[in-house]
């Protein structure tokens, strides 16, 4: 079996307070978008499940791996047979992408229907909350709601199919704690979800990502690289969760393929939605 984990963009983040829990309370819009792994995943040949990663380099040994640990998670609800798994990245790490989220959120399905163990995308979204906080969205995999610290969800009326988008990672990465560590959880004057359901048009200065205030003071490339999108007149642009990519959404005759050429010094993907 194989399958296509794709990555997510955030349409602004909020971060709404500290929990008591250490955790922060969240809303945020996230939307799938077209950059993709590839996930095989085929009946162990030996007694014990193993996962081959290829490609873009991943810091993490296999046992760690999030894809792994999606398997141990529903191996615990349904005792699983061995399978073998193979990972090809394609999305960048450490971009606001949710590359390692897709990835074990896809498992999870691909198991299921594997297997054909009948769980529900609920049941699934149910085990997926325990691997990572991104993890349910790629279960639904259609543009959501998430709030408390992201697993909470619910269905977005947004239509963006035919807009272009440019996203960029430069050679950075920001870890999220860090992310986190500088920010100033309040309370904003307009919801996202209220910004959201407007035309894409009025998004940009009303539509923003609370993380862009800590991040970009200390990781410059990235607010120079929302800059050098700005540049190119998007309908909205911004960073993706704690970064480090930015994307921009464009109108559908606005941006051409030819137009990564200008960021071959990042991490670029530009497609139709």
């Amino acid at each position: 079996m194989i399958l296509f984990p794709n990555a997510k963009i955030n349409l602004g983040l909020d971060i709404l307070r500290r929990r008591a829990d250490g955790y922060h309370d969240i809303e945020t819009v996230m939307v799938p978008v077209p950059w993709r792994d590839v996930l095989e995943i085929v009946p162990g040949r030996g007694e014990h499940t193993t996962l081959r990663v290829t490609g873009r380099t991943v810091d993490c040994p296999p046992e760690k791996n999030l894809v792994m640990k999606a398997y141990r998670a529903l191996d615990q609800e349904v005792s699983l047979p061995p399978v073998d798994i193979y990972l090809r990245k394609i999305i960048p790490d450490g971009a606001g992408l949710g590359g390692g989220s897709a990835d074990a959120a896809f498992t999870l399905r691909g198991l299921n229907e594997l297997f054909a163990l009948g769980y529900s995308d609920d049941d699934l979204a149910r085990i997926a909350a325990g691997i990572g906080a991104d993890c349910p969205f790629f279960i639904h995999n259609r543009p959501m709601l998430c709030t408390g610290t992201g697993t909470d969800m619910e269905p977005v009326d947004l239509d963006l199919m035919g807009m272009k988008i440019l996203i960029a990672k430069p050679q950075v990465s920001v870890p999220t704690a860090a992310a986190y560590a500088h920010t100033t959880p309040a309370i904003p004057v307009e919801s996202v979800s209220r910004i959201v359901a407007t035309d894409p048009a009025q998004w940009q200065g009303r539509l923003k990502n609370d993380f862009e205030a800590s991040v970009f003071p200390a990781y410059p490339a990235i607010a120079a690289l929302k800059q050098r999108i700005m540049e190119l007149e998007p309908v909205y642009a911004a960073m993706s969760g704690s970064g480090a990519s930015v994307f921009g959404l464009f109108a559908g005759d606005k941006l051409s393929p030819e137009v990564a050429d200008r960021f071959a010094d990042c991490d670029t993907l530009v497609a139709t939605l």
